[in-house]
Order: structure tokens, then sequence, then C-alpha cells
């Protein structure tokens, strides 16, 4: 999968948050809000192609947390970004 280009993360009052940038995207009204994890996989995937495995082992190797873990919290993310429609 691959985000969709012409989304910005823009750090706004200490919180990331998800723009849309360009006249592609002028009918996005979402406003997209990433916490400190989220914002690191974002800045570590954005405009290549990666895998729901690709972020966890983003997340193990950051975090030092186990698999397991790492795959459910990459397949709630990666549910919710599909959900706001951030993906090609």
């Amino acid at each position: 999968m691959k985000l969709k280009d012409g989304f910005k993360m823009r750090n706004v009052c200490g919180e990331c948050i998800i723009v849309a940038e360009g006249k592609g995207l002028v009918n996005f009204n979402k406003m997209i809000s990433l916490n400190k994890s989220a914002a690191y996989l974002w800045e570590n995937v954005y405009g290549k192609e990666f895998t729901t495995e690709d972020l966890a082992q983003l997340l193990v190797d950051q975090y030092g947390i186990d698999m397991e873990l790492a795959m459910k919290d990459s397949a709630n993310l990666v549910k919710s970004w599909s959900e706001a429609e951030l993906f090609d």
C-alpha cells in the first residue's frame, strides 16, 4: 500500500496533524491527528510502498515492543488510515 501524494504532516500547537495540499485533494475535509507513534510511522513510510508488517517492524525497532503487539497496533492504524481515505 502507499499513502496518497499531497498530504503533509504539520505540527500545530504541539500536535501532529495531516493536512491535504493541492487541487486534487480539495474535497478532503477531514482532519487527521497523529500520536507520536503514528507520526513516526508516517515519516518513515510517506512516499513509499509498505505493508502492515513493515509498520510493525518499525514499531519493534523504535520502541522495543513485541511483534504481536506491533502487528495489532499497525493493523489498527492501517484501518484508520484506510477509513480516512489516505491510501492510493
